[in-house]
């Protein structure tokens, strides 16, 4: 959604999310929310009434849903979906980013979860939620694929927790090589998976918007 479609509500969720997945919650503040999002600091009251938790929580679930919705998007682009072909365009998100604008950003579900998991119960179940809607799609496409449903959730798991930790671990070294072997290792497995014929319309689990 370009950002001049957005209300202002809408707005400082999506700032609230891109401050998060760069400088984590602490230090992510409602007035730089607001100087993000380019609206009136009032209004974060008025759409916020919960404060600086709701906020994040919602930022959370914007950025779940978000990765949920790319799922389709990416095997859209995919000549043949196939699960490996998959987890290289999840990870080629990061490796894009990070070869062109550098290593400061995250993910702010995880971002999120580090930092409040503890201290905040509905933040802890917002980034629940938001794992388990991105769990829920990429599953939905594995089966599609072709792979058991049986396996279809827990490779799921797996693919996800590789990309999170690959993200972590290419903050730290300022270098994509651990995305890069995450995808060259891990996706014969994937593929190996695949037991049946896809199904048509691939798409994997609807995430809503």
């Amino acid at each position: 959604m370009a950002g001049a479609e957005r209300g202002p509500r809408e707005r400082m969720v999506f700032s609230a999310a891109q401050l998060i997945r760069r400088e984590g919650v602490g230090s992510t503040g409602m007035r730089e929310v607001a100087a993000h999002a380019r609206a009136p600091r009032g209004s974060l009251q008025h759409y916020f009434p919960d404060g600086k938790e709701q906020l994040v929580n919602e930022a959370v679930g914007w950025a779940g849903r978000y990765a949920g919705n790319r799922v389709a998007r990416f095997l859209a682009a995919l000549p043949e979906p196939t699960p490996s072909g998959l987890f290289s365009e999840m990870v080629r998100q990061w490796t894009d980013e990070y070869e062109t604008e550098g290593f400061d950003g995250g993910c702010p579900v995880a971002a999120a979860t580090v930092d409040r998991a503890r201290t905040a119960d509905s933040t802890r179940q917002a980034a629940e939620a938001a794992f388990t809607r991105w769990t829920g799609a990429v599953a939905g496409a594995l089966a599609d694929m072709g792979v058991p449903e049986e396996r279809s959730r827990p490779l799921a798991t797996l693919m996800i927790s590789s990309l999170e930790g690959a993200i972590l671990i290419a903050r730290a070294e300022r270098s994509v090589r651990a995305l890069t072997t995450a995808v060259r290792e891990l996706g014969p497995l994937l593929d190996a998976a695949v037991t049946r014929p896809a199904t048509d319309g691939g798409t994997g689990e609807a995430a809503g918007s």
